[in-house]
């Protein structure tokens, strides 16, 4: 390292002081840097905590700058060391393993902690906060062997708790001080929304209850409130808040009130010394959200570079957060008052709404639910002081889900090159932009890898494909091709095109005329390609059984001890007695270890030999529950109006029938759906592929839910008044989907993919097109039989599978 450089000592390796870092590095290189990280990991993105916790990113996933970045750019980094004082006399750092490192100038960018309740019991084993990747492997362990939990706090960080914690199968319970979620960012009618909408994704809440102690001997056991109740809990995360972390200012003497007290320039009271993030105080406010410790970052990049810049003077705080699949916003002032003038949609129908408060004729601020295409605009247009117009009234109210129009897209054209479009990274506009004008980038990816912008949590992508198509127009390309898999470079679009085109009738045909770069294929072209032909030739298409996955070719799934699952059909969720004995008899007579009451309202066999699996099938005498296979699992149902005193639709008839109807069908994945006989819910039709839900009028139709790892909400796409409307539109959504999807694709992936717009124009208002979808779904379900009773009738094949000493798991 240079001699003749300033020395630079970060203290905190966390996203808003390796931010600073960053755009330090791209105006100057004065700066021998050091950082010293109190964790042993280098900088990660905190705001991707709850998709590690609910499984669906790992530690690698959501680090954003690697230990080769800190080396590439001669930073000397400290992981797992703490700095305990400043010592400016010596003008020198002073770390807790007693090394002292010189320093020319201090950033500070120690962040926050967690604020645990003082009161009985929180130092019990089994409470932790919700702030690092350590909390979230204490919450990751526990979820292994507790099974209630309960989360104190219904902000932000506490609802990202508890959606993590159900999605690893807990039962639990939000336990909230004030009456309404998130009322720092929320007004009344939005908190209401939420807390219902989470509701429905199984997160129970009790709220305006105040915590008095933790109960248990050395583990917590449960909640006790200042009323007298209580709640079991094995498992307490508290989410109350947080506190800065002003430990190192305060032992080296600085002014420090909340926070480290800085001036415009995010200069502390000693001298050299600066200080952002969450940590920092300015005009007497601490931040606790991202956008504005970027914002600081920006500030105190140019300044400490010799760069002029204006004074940082305050953020315009905004929220933004899709927790299960539900959007929310919120910015400025969101609670109305008298000195306010109101102007608000809420839409019942589609879970919207759409609140924007005036003061004096000028924006100050607005919360968004259900759909937040317009928080870009209205968080520039609050930050500007803007002046309501008839022009804007009509921009912002007169579309989108709100406003009754079609649903608009974010306007990048009117985007300041300073705002932000990646919340996680701090990407501006003006930054994409230069990439594109300035280095020829051209796609998402470029963008990504330059700026990471898109690589933390996604929700930018949107807006960062939107840029790339203002600045270069016909010249942008929104994704880059891929083959679906490393054997081709064909899209699936391609390859079906080609299959009809030539008249290709087998895997091997298809892989040997299309040139696959492997003759064999792999196990995920094979599979799919299989699944193409036979969608495509319903009629003459032989299933090949070597293309299938294990699962599908045995028709049971494989567990880990070698032993496989047996779930007969059962109707809508309906069986008989005589059907219960018959399940009975069997589970005894073939040693079944488990019978499970499976979520899809079924009975699964799990433990039977696989030598055994064809005489269960014949004595069951039951049809194939289809447990195993990419098609229709199960038509879940309430009890609806034959029985229940709310229910308005005969729930139970209709999904029995639907079953019955579209049972055996290939998919492009799993298809699961609901029937439920009123809006309550019982069901579960918001989380399902088709979710269909009975009214006095008749049936409201949703598509696109998904309740797993990737949880998301089902989009409403229309209503019918009949019985036989609603099964041709679920018959014509489903071969759409069958012809259109990615092979292994949800129908959640494949609705945001395609556009509910798109899909709805194509099955509900096209209904020429969506009678011959339906007559290619008739003409398919004609061709299918019921797997097990195929089995037991070719004896060749009942001999090769099942009696067989070894059997491919190739794939």
């Amino acid at each position: 390292m240079g001699t003749d450089r300033e020395k630079l000592v970060v203290i905190g390796n966390g996203m808003a002081g390796i931010s600073a870092v960053e755009q330090i590095l791209k105006l100057t290189t004065k700066f021998d840097i050091t950082v010293f990280g109190s964790e042993p990991h280098p900088n990660y993105n905190r705001i991707m905590l709850s998709y590690v916790l609910e499984g669906s990113k790992t530690m690698d996933d959501i680090v954003l700058n690697d230990l080769n970045w800190y080396k590439d750019h001669g930073i000397t980094l400290h992981m797992g060391t703490t700095v305990e004082r400043i010592d400016a006399e010596a003008k020198e750092v002073v770390v807790d393993n007693g090394q002292r490192v010189p320093y020319d100038k201090v950033l500070i960018a120690t962040g926050s902690t967690s604020f645990i309740l003082p009161i009985p019991g929180s130092d019990k084993e089994g409470v932790v906060g919700f702030r690092d990747i350590a909390d979230c492997e204490q919450m990751l362990q526990a979820a292994r062997t507790c099974k209630k939990a309960a989360v104190i706090g219904g902000g932000l960080l506490g609802l990202e708790a508890a959606k993590g914690l159900v999605q690893l199968g807990m039962d639990v319970t939000v336990v909230h001080l004030m009456e309404d979620l998130m009322e720092r960012q929320l007004d009344h009618q939005a908190a209401g929304m939420l807390q219902a909408e989470l509701e429905r994704q199984g997160i129970k809440f009790k709220m305006g209850a105040q915590t008095k102690e933790l109960l248990g001997d050395n583990r917590v056991s449960g909640l006790r409130f200042t009323d007298g109740t209580e709640l079991e809990a094995e498992f307490v995360v508290m989410a109350v808040g947080i506190k800065p972390n002003v430990a190192v200012a305060k032992a080296s003497g600085m002014e420090v009130n909340r926070g480290i007290v800085v001036n415009d320039f995010m200069q502390t009271s000693l001298e050299g010394v600066y200080s952002v993030g969450e940590c920092t105080e300015h005009r007497g406010i601490c931040y606790g959200l991202v956008a504005p410790l970027f914002e600081q970052g920006n500030v105190l990049a140019k300044h400490i570079s010799g760069v002029d810049t204006p004074p940082y003077e305050g953020s315009v705080v905004s929220t933004k957060l899709k927790i299960s699949g539900v959007d929310v916003f919120s910015t400025g002032e969101f609670i109305d008052g008298p000195e306010h003038t109101v102007i608000a949609n809420k839409d019942d129908w589609k879970r919207t709404y759409k609140k924007i408060l005036l003061k004096d004729g000028k924006l100050v601020g607005a919360v968004l639910f259900g759909d937040i295409t317009d928080s870009t605009e209205l968080q520039k247009l609050i930050k500007q002081g803007a002046e309501m117009t008839d022009e804007l009234y009509e921009s912002l109210m007169g579309g989108g889900c709100c406003g009754g129009g079609a649903k608009k897209k974010a306007s990048v054209e009117t985007m300041s090159d300073e705002e932000i479009v990646c919340g996680c990274n701090g990407v501006t506009k003006g930054t994409i932009v230069d990439c594109v004008v300035n280095q020829g980038m051209t796609t998402v990816d470029e963008i990504k890898a330059c700026t990471g912008a898109t690589r933390s949590c996604g929700g930018c992508k949107p807006v960062v494909e939107q840029i790339l198509q203002y600045v270069l127009g016909d010249g942008f390309t929104q994704t880059a091709k891929q083959g679906i898999c490393g054997c081709t470079t064909l899209s699936r679009d391609e390859i079906v095109a080609e299959i009809k085109e030539k008249g290709l009738q087998t895997t091997k045909e298809v892989m040997n005329v299309l040139g696959w770069s492997q003759p064999e294929g792999c196990s995920k072209c094979r599979p799919a390609i299989n699944y193409y032909l036979g969608m495509i030739y319903p009629d003459t298409h032989e299933d090949e059984k070597a293309s299938r996955f294990v699962n599908e070719r045995m028709n049971a799934n494989i567990q880990k001890d070698g032993t496989y699952t047996v779930v007969p059909r059962m109707y809508g969720g309906v069986t008989t007695p005589e059907d219960l004995k018959k399940i009975a008899d069997v589970s005894l007579k073939y040693d079944v270890k488990v019978v499970k009451v499976t979520g899809g309202q079924r009975l699964d066999l799990i433990g039977v030999k696989k030598e055994d699996l064809p005489k269960v099938w014949e004595e069951l005498d039951m049809p194939s529950g289809y447990a195993y296979a990419k098609s229709l699992r199960t038509v879940k149902t309430c009890v609806g109006s034959q029985f229940c005193r709310f229910g308005t639709q005969d729930s139970m008839g209709m999904g029995a029938l639907l079953e019955r109807k579209f049972e055996r069908l290939d998919f492009p994945a799993k298809f699961k759906m609901a029937v439920n006989g009123c809006p309550r819910n019982c069901a579960e039709s918001c989380t399902k592929d088709i979710g269909i839900v009975g009214n006095d009028g008749g049936w409201e139709i949703f598509i696109g839910g998904n309740g797993g790892i990737k949880a998301r909400l089902a989009d409403s796409l229309c209503k019918v008044k009949t019985d036989e409307e609603l099964i041709e539109l679920c018959g014509a959504i489903m071969q759409y989907y069958r012809e259109t999807g990615n092979y292994l694709e949800r129908t959640s992936e494949w609705v945001e993919r395609m556009g509910l717009e798109h899909i709805r124009s194509v099955v509900v208002d096209d209904t020429e097109n969506r009678k011959a979808l339906m007559e290619r779904i008739e003409f398919a379900l004609n061709q299918v039989t019921d797997p097990w009773k195929k089995v037991l009738n070719d004896d060749e094949q009942r001999g090769k599978l099942y009696h067989s000493l070894e059997m491919s798991n190739q794939l």
